[in-house]
C-alpha cells in the first residue's frame, strides 16, 4: 500500500466579497492540478478574501460552496481544504472545511480571532482542536492567526501533518517563513502552509510564500511569490516514522492540558 501523501497547494488571488466568482476561479485551478493529487488545499476565506463583513458572504453547511466542494472533491477523487464564512445558530465563524471523495466533511472553527483586524468582534472563536484521519495520514488543520501560537498546534497526539491556510499579509511575511518552518521542527511533523497573493478590498497586499516543509524544517516547495500557482509535494510517511524513532525528541516533550 503506498502510504505517500500528494498533496497540491493553490496559492492565489480571491475576489473580494464574491463567493460565486471565487468558486469559477477556483474551479478552473483545481481543474489544472497536473497530476494526481490526494488532498488540494486553498486559502483561508477562500470564496470571499479576508473580510470583516459576514453577511455580504455567509453561508451554511448545506451552502452552494459546500455542494460545489462535493462535488468537486468526488469528481478529483481528492480531498479539498480551505476556510469560508459560515453562519450557524446566529454565529459566524471563520470555518475550516476538509471535504473528502465520500462526502465526509471534517470542520475547524478558527480558534485565535485576529483581534488586529476586530475579528474577534464579528466571528465566534472556536473552542477545540481538530485532528482527523486522512489515507492513513493524521492531520490537523489550522487557520492563519493560529500560527503564532504554538501550544494550539502542539503535537501531543503524534499527528502526521499540520496545515495552516491564510490571508497572511507581505508586510509580516517574515513572521509566515519564520513560525511555519518553526512548527514543523519543533513538532517533528510536515507543515503545510497556503496564503494568497494579491491585494484585498481593504487595500492590504499578500505575497503568498505558500510553503511545505519536512519533519526536520527542509523545504520541500518551491513556489513563487506574488504569483498564482500551484504546487505538489509528496509526503513520505516512511520518513516520520525514521526520523522520530532515531533522534526521539518528541519522547521528551512537556505534558500539559488547555
Amino acid at each position: 500500500m503506498n502510504t505517500d501523501l500528494k498533496v497540491a497547494l493553490i496559492q492565489t488571488e480571491l475576489v473580494w466579497e464574491n463567493p460565486s466568482e471565487n468558486r469559477r476561479m477556483l474551479n478552473d485551478k483545481i481543474n489544472a492540478v497536473s497530476q494526481d493529487a490526494d488532498l488540494i488545499v486553498l486559502p483561508e476565506m477562500f470564496t470571499s478574501g479576508f473580510t470583516m463583513n459576514p453577511e455580504a458572504v455567509a453561508e451554511t453547511m448545506e451552502g452552494k460552496t459546500i455542494v460545489w466542494l462535493k462535488e468537486k472533491a468526488k469528481e478529483h477523487q481528492a480531498a479539498i481544504m480551505g476556510s469560508l464564512v459560515i453562519a450557524e445558530n446566529t454565529n459566524y465563524y471563520n470555518r475550516l472545511v476538509c471535504v473528502e471523495p465520500s462526502g465526509k466533511i471534517t470542520s475547524y472553527n478558527k480558534r485565535h480571532t485576529f483581534t488586529l483586524a476586530g475579528e474577534h468582534k464579528v466571528y465566534t472563536a472556536g473552542t477545540e482542536r481538530v485532528v482527523f484521519d486522512y489515507k492513513g495520514w493524521e492531520i490537523c488543520p489550522l487557520v492563519c492567526y493560529d500560527l503564532r501560537f504554538p501550544v494550539w498546534a502542539r503535537n501531543t497526539e503524534d499527528y502526521d501533518l499540520l496545515i495552516y491556510v491564510a490571508n497572511w499579509p507581505k508586510i509580516r511575511i517574515d513572521a509566515w517563513d519564520a513560525l511555519l518552518k518553526a512548527r514543523a521542527i519543533e513538532n517533528m511533523t510536515y507543515c503545510i502552509g497556503v496564503n494568497r497573493v494579491g491585494l484585498d478590498g481593504n487595500n492590504y497586499q499578500y505575497s503568498g510564500h505558500s510553503a511545505a516543509y519536512d519533519i526536520l524544517g527542509k523545504r520541500l516547495s518551491n513556489l513563487s511569490h506574488n504569483e498564482d500557482t500551484i504546487e505538489i509535494v509528496t509526503l513520505e510517511k516512511a520518513a516520520i516514522k525514521k526520523y522520530r524513532e532515531k533522534l526521539n525528541f518528541l519522547n521528551d516533550r512537556d505534558d500539559f492540558s488547555l
